[in-house]
């Protein structure tokens, strides 16, 4: 028989009741949805969005153990369509069960299709976690079908909460009489995650003596995490430091380096769609119009990781990795768009010119919509200068060039129009 002390602290503290959540009060506090649809004993459909290690496994047990549902737990991992129609046939012998599929994200169109005869006919009420944005991974029929609450990373105070729980009420910490003098590491390292801040607290707790006072200070954090980080992340939770080490790597134009990192990822079990998106958003952010076929490239990417899976999309990653790595880089248009849209919303009020306006009826035109606008058609090379901002934006740079080939060489308007601009005045 397994002793207390060989289950992973996160398992031995896991709630065993709803009120025993914490970090989640804006969907479990009093008055908040989920807490009152459950007192009416109403459980609808839900996929619950939120990072790793924040409840979403165990919300979902609670909710149906709360309305006596039978629960039935899958991983979009490991289950096919056939598993999938099996549960659903035989679910008409169990009273309405309560079907949890981590990772739905992880389900292609005809898994996720399966599902939705069921979801709509009542035959289960499912619960899906995912990680990622449900609005780009679960299919529109199946969603419109759910409900979407958000689980959040636990704040600073959550996790110090959860932490003292630990070391007040699980009998190996309560033997160490553990003190936590300084919470600043704990709750760094922790990242909003339970799952972490518990693993690394038990880990620390097994480096002290028993029956004696043990302070926790954040230089013992470093020391025991840094040490030992694989094993209390081995999970998968460095997820978010292996995507920025990549990302940084393609931005940084290191071929070698972006592809260790994405390996990592596929070896950790990372979802190749998601890589696949990281890079479809690295090709704008840090390339852009220095080469725009990066997007079409990544755009390509995307949708053939989609089309064929592994193993065989690791040959797509990797062959779209290396050219993003290798291409010239440019945060130009990035920066732009983020000048933007700050400035769009200071200036909201501001009226289009009335010569930029669209003049559909006689009363418009009669009113100066459209008059004086200039046709750069009709012109050589087909510009002619005329003002395209309201009056008090005129001159408003938002655009700066990078000092790359084709950036350069595609600014040719637009130093004539500064040039021309300039003899005006």
């Amino acid at each position: 028989m397994m002793s207390d002390t060989h289950i992973p602290l996160p398992e031995r503290l896991r709630p065993r009741d709803l009120s025993e959540i914490i970090g989640q009060d804006h969907l479990l506090g009093e008055n908040a949805p989920l807490r009152q649809m459950i007192d009416q004993g109403h459980l609808p459909s839900i996929i619950f969005w939120g990072p790793p290690g924040v409840g979403k496994t165990t919300v979902a047990l609670l909710l149906a153990q709360a309305v006596d549902r039978p629960f039935i737990s899958l991983s979009a991992l490991n289950t096919g369509v056939k598993e999938l129609r099996e549960v659903i046939a035989e679910s008409g012998d169990l009273l309405t069960p309560v079907v949890f599929i981590d990772e739905i994200h992880r389900f292609n169109k005809s898994q996720q299709d399966a599902l939705l005869n069921a979801v709509e006919k009542g035959k289960i009420t499912l619960i899906g976690a995912t990680t990622e944005n449900p609005s780009f991974e679960v299919n529109s029929a199946l969603l419109s079908r759910c409900q979407v609450y958000t689980l959040n990373s636990l704040d600073a105070d959550a996790i110090q909460t959860l932490l003292n729980k630990a070391i007040q009420t699980d009998k190996f910490l309560k033997a160490r009489f553990i003190q936590i003098e300084e919470y600043d590491a704990l709750i760094q390292f922790a990242a909003g995650d339970a799952r972490k801040a518990l693993n690394l607290i038990d880990l620390i707790a097994s480096t002290f003596e028993p029956d004696i006072e043990n302070i926790v200070t954040n230089a013992i954090v470093v020391k025991v995490a840094q040490q030992n980080i694989a094993r209390y992340d081995k999970s998968g939770e460095q997820h978010y430091d292996l995507v920025s080490a990549f990302i940084k790597s393609i931005r940084g134009s290191d071929a070698d380096a972006t592809l260790y990192w994405m390996a990592r990822m596929l070896k950790g079990g990372e979802d190749p769609v998601f890589i696949a998106r990281r890079m479809l958003i690295a090709a704008s952010e840090d390339i852009g119009n220095s080469n725009p076929n990066a997007l079409l490239l990544a755009g390509e990417c995307f949708r053939s990781v989609q089309a064929v899976g592994m193993p065989e999309a690791r040959i797509i990653l990797g062959q779209c990795a290396v050219y993003l790595a290798t291409s010239p880089k440019s945060n130009s248009t990035y920066l732009a768009i983020n000048k933007a849209l700050e400035l769009a919303e200071k200036t909201a009020n501001l009226p289009v010119p009335l010569h930029l306006r669209n003049a559909p009826t006689k009363l418009m035109k009669q009113q100066g919509y459209g008059v004086d606008y200039l046709y750069p058609h009709h012109y050589p090379e087909h510009f002619v200068l005329q003002d395209y901002l309201p009056p008090e934006l005129r001159g408003t740079k938002l655009y700066e060039r990078a000092l790359n080939k084709r950036e350069v060489e595609a600014e040719r308007l637009q130093q004539r129009r500064w040039q021309q601009e300039q003899q005006q005045q």
